[in-house]
C-alpha cells in the first residue's frame, strides 16, 4: 500500500504545502468562526460544518487500522486509540456543545477534510504500514519517548478542551457577542485552545517518535499560529488596553 520512498516524499510535499500555508494565512483569514465571510460562498450551520470536517480522518484512520497485517499490535493499538480519542471528541462531541449557530463555509469544511484525510494517511501510514516491524520493540509503551509523549498529548488535550468551554462559558443562550476570554490558560495567551492543540500533536510526535508526527504538529502550527495572530489584533481592536502586554498569542512567553 506504501512504499518508503514514496511516503518519505509524501512528508515532504506536505511539510513544504504547511510552510505555504502558514505564510498564506497571514494575509488570507480563513472565513469561520469570528472571521465568517459570505465571499467565501456557500455555507452550512456550524454544528453540522465540524463534524464533516472531523470525521473523515476518526474513519480512514480506522480503515488503515483494520486492513493492516499490524493489527493486533498492542503498541501500535496504543498510538491508535490516543489519536482516535482526540478525533472522537472533535467528530461527535465538540460539534455539539457549540453555543448559537454561525455558519461554516462549505469551501472551509472540504479543504479541512482533505487535510484531515491526507494526515490520516500520514500518520495510520507510518504507524500501521511503513514503519519497520521492529520499530516499536516490547517495552515501548513504558519507554521514556512513549510515556513522556503521553503526558504531554493529555495535558495538551486537557488545555484544548478546558479552554474551549472557558470560551463557551462566556456566552449565555443566544448572545452573539464576542468577549475577551481571561481565565485558565488565556492569562498568557488570546489562543490558549490552539495552544493545548499544538501540545496535544508535539506529545504524539514524541510518543510514536516520528516525522510523520513532526510533519501533524507543524502543520498543527502552520495552521493555527496565523490564526491566532489575527484574533490576537481583534481582540486589540474590540478590547482595547485590556490585554496585558506579556499575554501572548498562541505559545506562552514567546510569541
Amino acid at each position: 500500500m506504501f512504499t518508503t520512498a514514496g511516503f518519505n516524499l509524501f512528508l515532504i510535499i506536505m511539510s513544504a504545502v504547511a510552510v505555504v500555508v502558514f505564510v498564506s494565512l497571514f494575509f488570507v483569514n480563513a472565513g469561520y468562526g469570528k472571521f465568517f465571510n459570505p465571499k467565501w460562498g456557500p455555507s452550512l450551520d456550524n454544528h453540522l460544518g465540524w463534524f464533516l470536517m472531523e470525521v473523515p480522518v476518526f474513519i480512514a484512520m480506522l480503515v488503515l487500522w483494520w486492513f493492516s497485517v499490524r493489527r493486533d499490535d498492542y503498541i501500535r493499538l496504543a498510538f491508535l486509540l490516543l489519536f482516535e480519542l482526540h478525533y472522537f471528541h472533535r467528530s461527535f462531541i465538540f460539534p455539539n456543545q457549540l453555543r448559537g449557530h454561525s455558519r461554516m463555509p462549505l469551501a472551509i469544511i472540504l479543504m479541512g477534510a482533505v487535510f484531515n484525510t491526507l494526515n490520516a494517511l500520514m500518520q495510520g501510514g507510518w504507524i500501521f504500514y511503513v514503519s519497520p516491524a521492529s520499530y516499536y520493540p516490547e517495552g515501548w509503551l513504558t519507554g521514556l519517548p512513549f510515556v513522556a509523549g503521553e503526558c504531554i498529548f493529555i495535558v495538551g488535550m486537557y488545555i484544548n478542551i478546558s479552554s474551549d468551554s472557558i470560551i463557551r462559558g462566556l456566552r449565555k443562550p443566544g448572545d452573539t457577542k464576542h468577549y475577551l476570554p481571561t481565565a485558565g490558560l488565556f492569562r498568557y495567551v488570546t489562543s490558549a485552545n490552539y495552544f493545548g492543540e499544538f501540545v496535544e500533536w508535539v506529545g504524539f510526535a514524541i510518543l510514536t517518535w516520528s516525522w510523520a508526527g513532526a510533519v501533524f504538529a507543524l502543520w498543527t502550527f502552520a495552521n493555527l499560529a496565523p490564526r491566532a495572530a489575527r484574533i490576537y489584533d481583534l481582540y486589540q481592536q474590540e478590547f482595547p488596553g485590556q490585554i496585558s502586554p506579556k499575554t501572548k498569542r498562541i505559545i506562552p512567553f514567546i510569541y
